[in-house]
């Protein structure tokens, strides 16, 4: 029987499905470069202080790149080979991810003292770990540095770490002293004192803050996300908006496909039945 033009129509949009497949294969390879990250921090180091931090960044790399390439593999696959059922999957496990996203932004700002409290729980326990891993140490000195801060609450904090304690059986040279990165540093200086935080943690509030930063990071830090507001949502809608296009488009495809599978039946059971 001779092709008629209904065999050779497809409602499948050659646009649509290697636009899905190519944004799908973009995440792909950002999932296995993440991937690769986690495993090599791991076993660079495999005990890290940075595990303070609640959850092990290596780990949760390894985590996000596992589920970002299941996910996008789904896409990939489905969108090449006009497969419903792994769309299906690519676009419901990514409508869940979109959606818990947006409850635990609610919840956060509804809940905004908890998550505050969990912060402070967790930078008193970077500080506890300060001298143990030095890529702890550096980005805690990186925050200070940023922030114009020092310690979690104020400069009192560095007690909570062993060398820093100001307790007299304390034999550390460092006792009652905070990081170089506390201190106020002049441009004007053409020498720069790396011993400015010597002893500071015996001095009052206003006599160290002529040599310190005494101010905690903690309240910086909120001060500054309540004055970046614009921006903290600027990025917040660069993380939705590609969710938003491979839901969009995966639901597109799948509709394309269906009326397709429709179109293929029906054609069928007129060829097998000319005079229905």
């Amino acid at each position: 029987m001779p092709r008629t033009k209904s065999d050779e129509y497809t409602f499948v949009s050659p646009a649509v499905k290697y636009l899905l497949f190519f944004f799908n294969m973009i995440f792909w390879v950002i999932a296995l470069i993440l991937i690769s990250i986690g495993v090599y921090s791991r076993i660079v180091k495999h005990e890290t202080a940075l595990a303070c931090l609640t959850v092990d960044p290596a780990l949760l790399l390894m985590i996000v790149g596992i589920l970002m390439f299941f996910i996008t593999f789904c896409g990939c696959v489905g969108s090449l080979r006009e497969n419903i059922c792994l769309l299906q999957t690519f676009c419901i496990i990514l409508t869940i991810i979109f959606l818990l996203q947006l409850v635990a932004g609610v919840l956060g700002f509804v809940f905004s003292d908890k998550a505050l409290g969990k912060v402070t729980k967790m930078v008193n326990n970077a500080i506890k770990h300060y001298r143990d891993d030095i890529d702890l140490q550096n980005l805690i000195d990186y925050g200070q540095k940023q922030f114009n801060c020092c310690g979690g609450i104020s400069y009192l904090d560095w007690s909570q770490n062993m060398y820093f304690n100001c307790s007299k059986e304390n034999p550390s040279t460092e006792r009652c002293s905070v990081p170089f990165s506390c201190c106020l540093i002049s441009k004007e200086e053409a020498v720069i004192n790396t011993m400015c935080g010597h002893g500071v943690q015996r001095l009052e509030y206003l006599a160290a803050g002529a040599f310190i930063n005494t101010n905690g990071c903690i309240d910086k830090m909120v001060n500054w996300i309540h004055s970046n507001l614009f921006l903290l949502g600027g990025i917040a809608l660069a993380l939705a908006i590609p969710q938003l296009v491979g839901i969009i488009l995966s639901q597109i495809l799948i509709n394309q496909i269906q009326d397709q599978i429709k179109l293929q039946n029906y054609n069928q059971q007129h060829r097998s039945d000319p005079w229905s």
